[in-house]
Order: structure tokens, then C-alpha cells, then sequence
């Protein structure tokens, strides 16, 4: 009878252990599944990409250019460092990303395009804006739609009427809208003239093939046409 007993405890203590065996990877499973939670990142602990990064692209700079790009997609409404609820400090984090971009793909002509647009009309980043749609348009100088956006920032943002009226002769020379060549000559209004304004900003919406960017375009055109009232 003690030998069956022992036997029994045995088997016993062989039965818990293939139970343990089988629960614990089952345990894991289920604790990872319904307890443990990502951290949500916050938009202030974002980094900016390091300029190294375009030495290091082992020959796939055009591949690397296009990651960046759809990552800065994803929060082409992002001012990290907010000057007031309507501007944003220059060199924001869309600039940086946007700027790497171009560095990594020169030829990346949407990146200068919508990235300059993104920076001047939806963070207020006219510092950056700047940048790239130099940038851009020395690139891409017989491109008259970048010519024509480069040409609403140097007018309405950077209050540069003389850089304006060269960035819309070119866009006159190179197919654009056949009014803009008269317009670069009658560039008097300090500020710019409103009912321009107002032209170009119509424009630039049709043109324009980004949600976001054509979404704040026509919050600018209707903010332009309340203040020439």
C-alpha cells in the first residue's frame, strides 16, 4: 500500500509539472496580450533626424528620402516649438525632416513643393518655408507652379516684394498663369495686395493635391478675404 502511495505521488508531482510546462508560455501569452499597453508617444518627444544620416544610406538614399517623406506625412501639422497659436519658430521638426528629404533625394520635387506649402500655411514655419522653396526652386528653376508658391511666401509671409516680382516673371516665363507677368510688375502695396492674395490663394488650391495642405490653403483664403474687408 506505501509503494502505491508513492506511486500515485509520483504521478502526481509529473502531472503538475507538464501543467506548469504548458501554463507558463500560455501565461506569458495572455499577460502580453490583455495587461501590457504601448507608452504613447507624445508629439514633444519627437527627435529631429541627425544630418549624419545622409552619409550612412549604404547607396539607398532614394529609399531613405521616401521613409522620411511618408513620416513627415503623418504630422505635416506638427509645430514643436510654437511662437504664438498662429506661428511657428524656425528650423521647426517638420523642417528638419523635410530638409533631410531633399538632401537625401535632390530631384524630390513634391518634397519642396507640398514641404514648402506645409511649412508656411500649416505650421507657420516661414523660416523653413523659406529654406526649402530656395532650395526648390533653384532645382527645379522652369517648375512655375513651385516658382508660383515660392512666389505667395516671398510676398505675403517674408513681405519680400522684390524676390516676389522674380519668382513671378519666371513663373510667366515658364507656362504659368497669364496674369502673374503683369502682376510681377505692380507689386507697390506694402504687404501685397489683398484681391492678389486672394488670386493666388485660389490657385494654389486648385493645384494643390494634399488634403491637409489644400484644407489650411482655404482656411488662409478665407482668413485673406476677411481681412480685406
Amino acid at each position: 500500500m506505501l509503494y502505491s502511495f508513492k506511486l500515485h505521488r509520483d504521478y502526481f508531482k509529473k502531472f503538475l509539472k507538464s501543467i506548469v510546462v504548458v501554463a507558463t508560455p500560455f501565461s506569458f501569452f495572455y499577460f502580453s496580450c490583455f495587461f501590457s499597453r504601448p507608452l504613447p508617444v507624445r508629439r514633444s518627444e519627437y527627435l529631429r533626424p541627425p544630418s549624419v544620416v545622409k552619409n550612412l544610406t549604404a547607396g539607398f538614399s532614394i529609399q531613405q528620402s521616401d521613409s522620411f517623406w511618408l513620416r513627415s506625412n503623418q504630422d505635416f501639422d506638427h509645430c514643436d516649438k510654437p511662437i504664438n497659436s498662429r506661428e511657428c519658430e524656425g528650423k521647426s521638426w517638420l523642417y528638419e525632416i523635410i530638409d533631410l528629404v531633399t538632401e537625401l533625394d535632390s530631384n524630390f520635387f513634391e518634397a519642396y513643393y507640398f514641404g514648402g506649402l506645409a511649412l508656411t500655411v500649416i505650421i507657420s514655419d516661414y523660416a523653413g518655408a523659406s529654406q526649402i522653396f530656395d532650395k526648390g526652386v533653384k532645382k527645379f528653376p522652369n517648375r512655375w507652379e513651385l516658382s508660383y508658391a515660392a512666389g505667395y511666401h516671398a510676398l505675403f509671409e517674408e513681405k519680400n516684394k522684390l524676390k516676389a516680382a522674380v519668382l513671378y516673371k519666371n513663373v510667366a516665363a515658364n507656362g504659368g498663369p497669364p496674369w502673374v507677368g503683369g502682376a510681377a510688375g505692380g507689386l507697390a502695396i506694402e504687404g501685397g495686395d489683398v484681391s492678389l492674395a486672394i488670386k493666388i490663394l485660389n490657385e494654389m488650391i486648385e493645384l494643390s493635391r494634399d488634403e491637409k495642405v489644400t484644407e489650411r490653403l482655404k482656411r488662409k483664403l478665407a482668413e485673406t478675404k476677411n481681412t480685406g474687408m
